[in-house]
């Protein structure tokens, strides 16, 4: 099981996926890639529907039952928010390296820290430009999940 966020227009939205044979399952419903590139959706009533779904940059759009849905996948241990705040680690693991200094200025997408967490690389990244005030953590620190890594303040 993964567990995702994603910023939409009406705000943060966390999904839980999991993969079962050929179908991927979320909050209830079912979802099938079709031959022909559509997506066959089947709601925990057993109602089917059809959608189409597109990447472009970091934005997915999804267009289902006559609407256009816009979807942001947030990093895991990204702020979701536009606020100032810290940075939490997504799941247990160890800080492999820290990328930034106290007093830096990041643009939002930089990477900022990586952890280690399953035998895979989880990149800590900035959600918003800001300033680095607080490295909560160094190279080498074991973590939990939810403890706040590093601070950024807009």
């Amino acid at each position: 099981m993964m567990q995702n966020q994603f910023k939409t227009e009406d705000g943060l939205v966390e999904v839980t996926i999991s993969k079962q044979g050929d179908s991927w399952n979320f909050e209830g419903q079912s979802c099938q890639i079709l031959d022909d590139g559509r997506i066959q959706v089947t709601t925990a009533d057993g109602s089917m529907h059809l959608a189409r779904a597109a990447k472009v940059g970091d934005i997915w759009w999804v267009h289902l039952c006559g609407q256009t849905f816009k979807l942001e996948r947030i990093e895991p241990g990204a702020s979701a928010s536009e606020e100032q705040g810290g940075l939490t680690a997504p799941m247990p693991g160890k800080v492999l390296e820290v990328m930034v200094e106290v007093g830096q200025e990041v643009s939002g997408g930089t990477t900022l820290m990586i952890l280690e967490a399953m035998k895979m690389e989880h990149k800590i990244v900035a959600a918003q430009d800001g300033i680095i005030t607080a490295i909560n953590f160094n190279a080498g620190d074991q973590v939990e999940q939810g403890v706040t890594l590093l601070d950024l303040e807009q």
